[in-house]
């Protein structure tokens, strides 16, 4: 990925609690200016929900997190799965999530747009995301964090770029060098 790539996809579908009832989503068609435009962002992705890594590092501590990267103009987390929406729903609210918001790629397009979909068949997942961050500002990516290896059927999950320690240890080192300039 190459900083300064500006994403112009068709986001996937959401499902939004809106409705009554036992199972109470609609479908919300949403872009990439929906979730980037006007803001400064982080984003990452994660291979899928539930999983061990995503489910006990990652999401959790980008939850626990969010309050310091507030704190460095950072004004939403998004996290991209390639899960459909009911799935995505439902981890958030396992996780208990309340700053992290979830965007659903049920079918791979943007993960595939943003050159990130590998084939993880020797996991038995098919077709997932690469794991990955980034920064984005009004639309624009500003910093990328991708995880070494990138392969189809990987036979190691690395997981220390895209970690939210690391992208906001990243993000201050650059406040510091404006700072000092």
């Amino acid at each position: 990925m190459v900083k300064g790539f500006r994403p112009s996809l068709s986001a996937p579908a959401f499902a939004t609690e809106s409705l009554g009832g036992s199972n109470p989503y609609r479908w919300e068609d949403k872009t990439t200016d929906d979730y980037f435009k006007g803001k400064r962002v982080a984003v990452f992705s994660l291979p899928g929900a539930f999983t061990p890594t995503c489910s006990t590092f990652q999401l959790p501590d980008f939850e626990k997190l969010f309050g310091e990267f507030q704190s460095k103009g950072i004004d939403e987390i998004y996290c991209v799965s390639v899960n459909d929406a009911f799935v995505m729903n439902a981890w958030g609210k396992q996780q208990g999530l309340t700053n992290v918001k979830l965007i659903p790629d049920g079918s791979g397009e943007f993960t595939r747009k943003m050159g990130m979909l590998v084939c993880k068949d020797n996991l038995g997942f098919g077709m997932r995301s690469w794991r990955y961050a980034a920064i984005i500002d009004d639309g624009t990516v500003e910093a990328w964090f991708e995880e070494p290896g990138f392969s189809d059927n990987c036979e190691s999950d690395p997981y220390g770029e895209s970690a939210p320690q690391n992208l906001l240890e990243k993000i201050t080192a650059r406040i510091d060098e404006r700072v000092s300039a």
